[in-house]
């Protein structure tokens, strides 16, 4: 080893030469000798040194670039997001305002043709009676003539039995006389009967044309309620086909739940309930009081979804300022390096990021929980659990009532733990199912 050590010495020499550093005192002066080879390991270590202080320097700026980048990324997204919500929220709105528009217009125009009803039955009601004047004039108008012609056979019967009498009938001037106020007495009645006939006709003939008018209106009044009801339905079927996907998605039958949340979550009094329209004698016809009703359904079982999307975990537990760092499934335990079962998905970020109830429930957990550290656990409808863990504070208690959005806690890393990050998971009856199936099946509704 030593002839080995003198032979590098000799080979480094050339590069190298020997060097003695002295140290003076007052007394003595020592020195010390730095041979070549203990020259060239100290010029390689400052190199080293030198090279992993570059490097680390290098890998600290690109992850500080990299930070900037993806929270920037991150920002970017969180106001696109934020964007699209508010955009979404103005379109709910605009589709509530226009089914209220809508509602109004369809109850002016109810009553609309509730008054053009009843106009036509008091017209109606009017060519009745002139129809029955008529009758009553032609009635009298024949009993006139009866009673005209009976007279004549009376004074015939009577000029008979003078002429039997007396051998002779009336004079020609006495039967003038009768025969002209007979006829005068006819022709006044004839004039009566010929005026009235026509003013009964000039009123037959007014009644019809305000009945064509106002069967005209009615069918103007009928097409504008048909586009009423087709735009109404429209916005029903755009309404609920993203929550019925969004349930569906999420596991959760759409009837089944229907039939929870009319059961014991909404009052009766706070329902839609269907018109009860009379059709007997009016101008609105069965069909188009069914789809007013089947309007009404829809938009009551929209209302029933809303109320069941707030008891749902559909939200997402942080904000858009944090990284998605793992998913639910098998997976390498950071702590042991074995394979085991990751039964919620990981969120990392700042220590105390706000933590968010993702649906309305009742706490049943808020303290230590085991490897979870501090932990929040939340019952909600529908069999449903969720639970939040490895915070650094919790803001919640026991039997406390949170809404969708309420802050319950902050991330931290107690517990089993290897960083900063919120632990999430859902339970359904008990069973560990995947957060992210919420997620992504709200990601187009909300």
């Amino acid at each position: 080893m030593r002839q080995l050590t003198e032979r590098l010495n000799a080979a480094l020499e050339r590069y190298l030469p020997e060097k003695r550093l002295f140290l003076r005192s007052d007394a003595e002066t020592r020195f010390i000798r730095l041979r070549p080879l203990t020259q060239a390991g100290a010029i390689t270590g400052s190199a080293v040194f030198l090279t992993w202080t570059i490097v680390a320097t290098a890998i600290l700026l690109m992850d500080s670039i990299g930070s900037g980048t993806l929270r920037e990324q991150a920002k970017r997204e969180q106001f696109i997001y934020e964007a699209r919500l508010n955009t979404m929220s103005a379109e709910r709105d605009l589709r509530a305002e226009e089914a209220a528009k809508a509602q109004e217009r369809f109850a002016v125009a109810l009553d609309r043709i509730s008054d053009m009803q009843s106009a036509l039955l008091e017209s109606e009601e009017r060519r009745k009676e002139l129809e029955t004047g008529i009758e009553v004039i032609q009635a009298t108008l024949r009993r006139t003539i009866r009673e005209r012609d009976a007279a004549r056979r009376e004074m015939e019967e009577m000029t008979l039995a003078l002429r039997g009498d007396t051998g002779q009938a009336r004079t020609d001037a006495d039967r003038a006389a009768d025969l002209e106020a007979a006829v005068e007495f006819l022709t006044a009645a004839l004039d009566r009967t010929a005026l009235e006939r026509d003013f009964l006709n000039n009123e037959a003939l007014q009644t019809r044309h305000e009945i064509e008018h106002l069967a005209l209106e009615k069918r103007l009044l009928e097409d504008r309620t048909n586009v009423i009801l087709n735009r109404l339905e429209d916005a029903v079927k755009v309404s609920m086909e993203p929550l019925e996907r969004m349930f569906s998605s999420a596991g959760l039958p759409p009837d089944q739940i229907l039939r929870q949340v009319r059961s014991g979550m909404v009052r009766p009094e706070d329902r839609l309930q269907p018109l009860s329209i009379s059709t007997r004698g009016s101008m609105i016809d069965d069909t188009e009081a069914d789809r007013v009703n089947d309007i009404l359904a829809g938009l009551d079982r929209v209302n029933l979804y809303r109320v069941a999307a707030q008891r749902a975990p559909f939200a997402r537990p942080v904000g858009h300022n944090v990284r998605f760092t793992s998913g639910f499934g098998n997976r390498r335990d950071p702590m042991t390096g074995r394979t085991r079962m990751h039964s919620g998905i990981d969120f990392a970020g700042a220590s105390g990021t706000p933590i968010r109830a993702t649906a309305d429930g009742v706490v049943t957990h808020a303290g230590w929980r085991g490897g979870y550290g501090n932990t929040v656990i939340i019952q909600h409808a529908f069999g449903v659990e969720t639970l939040y863990a490895h915070l650094s504070r919790i803001d919640v208690s026991n039997g406390q009532r949170v809404s969708r959005g309420d802050r319950i806690g902050g991330m931290g890393t107690t517990g089993r733990s290897t960083g900063v990050h919120l632990h999430y998971e859902v339970h359904v009856g008990g069973t560990a199912v995947n957060p992210m199936t919420y997620i992504r099946a709200a990601q187009n509704v909300f």
